[in-house]
């Protein structure tokens, strides 16, 4: 096994360990939680399955968590699985006839299943039925199986990549938003316990501060600042460890990582701060599109960093001033 692939599998270790097991632990996206409650104690009261649910938002926002919450709170088991593993409709048929009534199926990254796949999951949906085609050619047959009554949780980053039959055939559907930093430094303080990590008020502040506003980032910023705090200080996440922590990851006070400022300073710098297209900025950065989309322009956007205009993406003001780069202006846009 490579050693990326070890490191990979630790770090989902250290996640699911972090993760809160039932609705009421899970911190933010009170909205979605509040709606949640009502309908799973409306199915559970009904004894029925609940209703299929989608959710998106960027990585690491608590999709997965959130997942596996509905499915403890259901009392149901969970089978989980993503689009790009389910390759073929025999795949498909396999887990779907695997499954007890009242299951649930979390497909993570569902906007990324195979056409043939998507089309044979929606009477899987509508009516719990399973359609097989046997043979080939003049001879093939189509034979219908009943399947359980199950409940697909769909995962997705990008929301648009859904196509409209599947996404309407979903009951509910919540996005996942940024968190605020006060929720932020909830989730670290429960980290903290859970790792027996002792942390002070200002360091979790700081710690959360530098999160992005994203659950996953704010883990793992813990288990670095943690083993900094271990092995250069008294095991205690303080103000002081964090800040040398953090100068020693490159990160800085808005979260922002050494890729972050790359990327912006290579649309400022190469581009004069835009407006430039996506593919151009892809090459120049010797980034795929879709890490740009997923990763970068998220939290960029969300802090204001970024523009996205019909011309392309564009450098605000702000993304200057943090990287002490003089401001001059874009011509005949007011930014």
């Amino acid at each position: 096994m490579l050693e990326s692939e070890i490191q990979n599998q630790e770090e989902d270790q250290f996640q699911n360990s972090l993760r809160p097991k039932k609705i009421n632990e899970y911190i933010g996206q009170e909205r979605t939680k509040e709606n949640l409650k009502i309908f799973i104690q409306a199915s559970k009261n009904r004894k029925e399955p609940l209703e299929h649910v989608l959710l998106y938002g960027s990585p690491g926002l608590g999709k997965t968590t959130l997942a596996h919450i509905i499915a403890n709170e259901m009392e149901s088991n969970i089978k989980a699985t993503s689009g790009p593993a389910i390759e073929k409709v025999g795949d498909l048929a396999s887990i779907l006839t695997n499954l007890e009534p009242g299951d649930v199926l979390f497909v993570d990254e569902i906007h990324r299943l195979n056409k043939l796949v998507e089309e044979t999951l929606y009477p899987a949906m509508e009516d719990y039925k399973l359609d097989i085609i046997i043979g080939k050619g003049p001879s093939a047959r189509t034979l219908q199986l009943d399947i359980a009554r199950f409940t697909l949780i769909g995962a997705t980053t990008r929301i648009g990549l859904v196509s409209a039959p599947l996404r309407s055939r979903f009951g509910m559907t919540y996005k996942l938003d940024f968190y605020q930093e006060p929720e932020i430094e909830q989730i670290i303080s429960r980290s903290s316990q859970i790792l027996n990590t002792q942390t002070q008020k200002q360091g979790q502040e700081l710690l959360a501060k530098c999160s992005r506003k994203n659950p996953r980032v704010a883990n793992r910023l813990l288990k670095r600042v943690r083993d900094i705090a271990q092995v250069k200080g008294d095991g205690i996440i303080s103000k002081e460890i964090t800040k040398k922590a953090l100068a020693m990851l490159e990160v800085d006070e808005l979260g922002l990582e050494p890729a972050d400022r790359g990327f912006m300073r290579v649309l400022i710098e190469k581009f004069d701060g835009g407006p430039v297209g996506i593919g151009t900025l892809a090459a120049a950065t010797s980034e795929e599109r879709d890490t740009i989309e997923e990763i970068y322009e998220p939290y960029l956007l969300n802090i204001g960093f970024l523009q996205r205009t019909p011309r392309g993406r564009m450098a605000t003001k702000k993304a200057y001033d943090h990287l002490g780069i003089e401001w001059l202006g874009h011509k005949g846009l007011n930014l």
